[in-house]
């Protein structure tokens, strides 16, 4: 099963038929993904289940739909075990952002937060979930998929928001701070935290 956000809504994709409660039921492979992103943006369906008899062939399927962008992003710690945050959009999110040429992601990851937060000496902990979303650019729906890494850092020095990605704050979160952000963030990176 893997869950991808249209919003805060998911798209689920799943081998097994569940009886319809507060979500709709798609076969994968005749879907029209355009009016699945627009019922779940303009109704008050809670979700979507696409559904695929090949479990190991769901995520490969769904990622034809649309164009893909591949990021990467990190859920960084301090010294003093606060998470890195920034702000954007009206929104806290954790920094990440798209590959170049020929960069490996753990590379895009590192690169993309020290650009949008100005911290430096990140140090890759481990890998952590994937998260996939759709998003509009320029008209065009695509699926962002974003691979995070846990970071570690020392550094102490002032902290510099990518402004020309609109991003307006950096702030490192304690424990209680981070949750409170959590509650203006996206469903995607509430899993993350």
């Amino acid at each position: 099963m893997y869950t991808i956000y249209v919003g805060d809504k998911p798209i689920i994709l799943t081998t097994e038929n569940h009886k319809e409660t507060d979500f709709k039921s798609y076969l994968l492979k005749s879907v029209n993904i355009g009016k699945v992103i627009k019922t779940l943006n303009n109704t008050d369906l809670k979700a979507v289940h696409l559904v695929y008899k090949k479990e190991d062939k769901l995520l490969k399927k769904f990622l034809k739909l649309l164009p893909n962008v591949v990021a990467g992003g990190g859920k960084v710690y301090n010294a003093n075990n606060e998470i890195l945050f920034i702000y954007r959009n009206d929104k806290w999110d954790l920094p990440k952002g798209k590959t170049e040429r020929k960069e490996t992601i753990e590379e895009t990851a590192i690169r993309e937060v020290e650009e949008e937060t100005g911290v430096e000496g990140l140090k890759i902990v481990k890998p952590l979930p994937t998260t996939y979303h759709i998003f509009k650019r320029n008209g065009k729906h695509k699926i962002k998929i974003t691979y995070w890494f846990e970071m570690k850092t020392d550094f102490k020095g002032e902290l510099f928001p990518q402004e020309k990605e609109g991003i307006t704050k950096v702030e490192w979160l304690d424990a209680e701070a981070s949750q409170k952000a959590l509650e203006n963030s996206y469903a995607n990176i509430r899993i993350l935290v």
